[in-house]
């Protein structure tokens, strides 16, 4: 408790310091983060894991938690978005050659940097040398894949497909729920058929995690007036640099041009709702490693950190293209009934079953 005080004085002083100076709604945001960080940390749940167990170990455990956070952050955002549709949005994506490739590629790149966009947020928090390595690479390269983005829609790109504006909140979350269910069977099948012992279904501290982190993701939609994102922000801060040096040009991009994201790009970070709530989550997975310091030896070699930097590079290119990571377009998209969470989600975990074979060949 001792090693806690100090962050605990900081941690208060900083959301006084937002809800006093910036805006209530940050400090809030801000803290809705820091449980986000607290569960992700604290019960280890981590999505590029849950497939690399399924894929590795055929463990489903991870996955269905996965499936029930799904399942009861649609049940809540669902109807919310069918209630107040002018105050709340949905994560919604073009279907589109950039999705898919995308898609694939943060597939393979998760595995081999053993963490998505809130596994590299929570694990670096917890100071996990590789992955505070892979942060400001995730960063640039998602600033770059923005700034490139035009490029790979003009390859073929549909509009957003919401379910909930097209068949209302009741049809879209039958739906949700039917196709995760569908997951779940195919999944838990899968893992008895190739398992030759008894595996285990259910992982109660995973389970806990996904509850809580539905609770919170509902409370950012809410708060925010949007679903929980990530890479937005990890792109933005990127972008901010590359202004301030003077070797980009946001007015000359389509992306940054846009009024939206110039504003942003114009504002302090912590007005950003996507910044503030990853700035939370990296405050809180180093609130759970001042309580249970973790082992951060390494032995890696120069090979190994170069294929693992070079994949956190990729980690940020591939899900701007894609329209987010497993928090983006995968937990928000589906939960909020954006069709593109549906491709993403096939999609990358082909790319995973690619780069669990990249990151066994590379020996981490």
């Amino acid at each position: 408790m001792n090693k806690r005080l100090p962050l605990a004085i900081m941690v208060i002083a900083f959301v006084v310091c937002l809800a006093w100076f910036v805006a209530l709604r940050q400090a809030m945001l801000f803290a809705v983060g820091l449980g986000m960080g607290a569960v992700l940390a604290g019960a280890r749940f981590g999505f590029t894991t849950g497939w690399r167990k399924l894929i590795e170990q055929r463990d489903p455990s991870g996955v269905l938690a996965q499936l029930l956070l799904l399942a009861l952050a649609a049940a809540v955002s669902m109807p919310l978005l069918a209630a107040y549709p002018t105050d709340l949005g949905a994560a919604l994506g073009p279907p589109s050659i950039s999705l898919i490739v995308g898609a694939f590629v943060f597939g393979g790149a998760m595995q081999v940097a053993d963490g998505c966009g809130s596994g590299t947020l929570y694990k670096a928090g917890l100071g996990i040398p590789l992955n505070m390595a892979i942060l400001p690479m995730f960063a640039i390269g998602s600033f770059l894949g923005s700034a490139t983005l035009d490029q790979w829609l003009a390859l073929g790109a549909m509009p957003p497909f919401g379910l909930v504006t097209h068949f209302g909140a009741p049809v879209a979350l039958a739906l949700t729920l039917l196709g995760l269910a569908v997951i779940g069977f195919v999944a838990v099948r899968w893992a008895g058929r190739s398992a030759g012992h008894r595996i285990k279904i259910l992982d109660r501290k995973l389970l806990i995690g996904a509850v809580l982190l539905a609770a919170l993701a509902a409370l950012n939609l809410i708060i925010a007036g949007q679903p929980w994102g990530i890479v937005y922000g990890f792109g933005l801060w990127a972008a901010k640099v590359a202004t301030a040096v003077g070797v980009f040009d946001p007015g000359a991009n389509p992306f940054w041009s846009e009024a939206v994201n110039i504003k942003t790009l114009s504002q302090s970070v912590f007005l950003d709702v996507t910044s503030i709530t990853n700035l939370g989550i990296l405050a809180g997975a180093l609130w759970i490693a001042a309580a249970k310091p973790r082992s951060s030896s390494s032995s890696m070699t120069a090979l190994q950190w170069l294929v693992g930097i070079i994949a956190g590079f990729l980690l940020g290119y591939s899900s701007r293209l894609a329209f987010g990571c497993n928090i983006g377009a995968m937990v928000s998209g589906i939960s909020t009934g954006s069709l593109h969470g549906w491709i993403w989600v096939p999609m990358a975990f082909m790319g995973s079953l690619i780069g669990v074979r990249i990151r066994r060949h590379f020996a981490f």
